[in-house]
């Protein structure tokens, strides 16, 4: 085992482990079957910068891989230490540190979970708009690293678009900041927006100045149910395209649907569905008659409006979900999280050829997603004991991937690349792009300890 002792000069014996429980803890996150863990040398859990720098110095010194941790909520095995070495939790990092609603922003550590953030900012009457569905049990150094998106992203963007400054360690434990907390900066390069969505390969967040906003006067929320997923999918492609100011549109096929209503209890109907959120500080009815008017070319079998106090229960099928995959049944689970994004344009062609697939090679399919934004997201429900079934779960899995790149888009639309999409990376970007990433990655952790084994694709085992 590599020798970690320099951890406890560096924060104290108390947040240091090497047994055999806290190593477990961190040897996956949740997209990571058990068959893939790793288990890391070492776990420690800094503070301070300052203990995060000493830490990376130590572990430069002496060629020992570094793998940031945050809530363990990733779903693409981002957090698993592929190379063993320290496992660095963040999560003690968890301050708000201030809330300055003059300028609407707000300062905090890293292991501060989205939804105290937002939290905070509701005293003043505020709020951050881009957390993702998992915001209640995500942190913000996790949402940065993925750059993270969720249901408002239609509306409001995605984490990088609220993200003004960070500080950062990087792998030889030097200290920097990124960015700026005035509006706007043409300063040189854009290190923050390089640090976004790295995946702690380049450097490990250790403050966050993030943007707020007012919290919207009027919000209405409904479902719309139609006789086909491809209607469905039609409807959501037009109401973005004729500019319908919605919050959230998310979409959830009838296999979905059915698998979430066993799950949660509820009896929405197994077919498939479009839930819309409207934000507003005024004439919010105009908005919803305006998305009912584009829904109706489509032949919607129903179009509802839910009740204030509904609306909680109309958004818990949606948030239920990855929850309600795995628990459906016993003798199958979810091959890996399908998560692609295309124009949206493309959307109604990204769906069909899913079902196409999962039809023709006759597996289950559950689809549903941030669909205004483009984003499918797709779990082959496979037999882990039936090999031959699994290899064309594969098989499936991968020809959606290939599909939405074909058509414009990306293999990862808010989960990161992590260990699942690294064979995907040069066929969206190129080898020559993905040549410069790893330049990059280079200059700034010449010995790669700091998340090694991830993104890149020549780094598979």
């Amino acid at each position: 085992m590599t020798d970690v002792a320099f951890l406890t000069d560096a924060v104290g014996p108390d947040r240091v482990s090497v047994d055999e429980y806290a190593r477990d803890e961190h040897a996956g996150d949740w997209g990571t079957h058990p068959e893939d863990e790793v288990r890391p040398d070492a776990v420690v859990w800094p503070t301070t910068t300052e203990e995060v720098s000493a830490i990376l110095t130590g572990a430069h010194e002496r060629g020992i891989p570094v793998t940031p941790y945050a809530a363990g909520t990733g779903l693409e095995g981002n957090a698993v230490p592929a190379h063993e070495g320290i496992s660095m939790d963040m999560t003690r990092m968890n301050d708000v540190l201030a809330v300055r609603p003059e300028d609407l922003q707000v300062d905090v550590e890293p292991g501060v979970l989205g939804s105290a953030v937002d939290e905070a900012a509701a005293e003043h009457g505020l709020t951050f708009p881009p957390l993702p569905s998992s915001g209640d049990i995500s942190t913000v150094g996790g949402m940065i690293a993925t750059d993270a998106s969720g249901m408002q992203t239609v509306k409001y963007g995605e984490v990088a678009d609220w993200v003004l400054e960070l500080e950062a360690v990087l792998a030889d434990g030097t200290v920097i900041s990124a960015g700026s907390t005035a509006a706007k900066t043409s300063a040189g390069y854009n290190l923050k927006d390089l640090i976004v969505g790295s995946e702690g390969t380049l450097a490990v967040v250790t403050r966050a100045t993030l943007e707020l906003a007012g919290r919207p006067e009027q919000v209405r929320g409904g479902r719309a149910v139609f006789s086909t997923f491809e209607d469905a999918a039609g409807a959501i492609a037009d109401a973005v395209q004729s500019g319908v100011d919605v919050a959230k549109i998310e979409l959830m096929g009838s296999f979905a649907a059915e698998v979430a209503n066993e799950y949660v209890g509820t009896d929405l109907p197994d077919a498939p569905m479009v839930f819309v959120e409207f934000h507003a500080d005024h004439g919010i009815e105009e908005e919803v008659d305006f998305c009912r008017a584009v829904f109706s070319d489509y032949d919607p079998l129903s179009f509802e409006l839910a009740a204030d106090e509904e609306m909680a229960e109309l958004w818990e099928l949606r948030r239920e979900m990855a929850y309600a995959l795995d628990e459906y049944r016993d003798d199958l689970r979810p091959l890996h999280p399908g998560d692609v994004t295309v124009p949206i344009s493309e959307f109604p062609a990204i769906v069909r050829h899913a079902r196409r697939e999962a039809e023709a090679n006759d597996l289950a399919m559950a689809c549903y997603g941030h669909a205004g934004d483009g984003n499918l997201h797709y779990e082959i429900l496979v037999d882990p004991d039936d090999d031959e079934t699994v290899a064309r779960g594969e098989t499936v899995y991968e020809s959606v991937v290939e599909e939405a790149i074909d058509l414009g888009g990306t293999a990862t639309g808010e989960h990161g690349v992590g260990l699942g999409k690294r064979q995907f990376m040069e066929r969206e970007h190129g080898a020559e792009s993905v040549a410069a990433m790893r330049s990059i990655k280079e200059a700034l952790d010449p010995d790669g300890i700091l998340n090694p084994g991830k993104v890149f694709p020549e780094e598979l085992e």
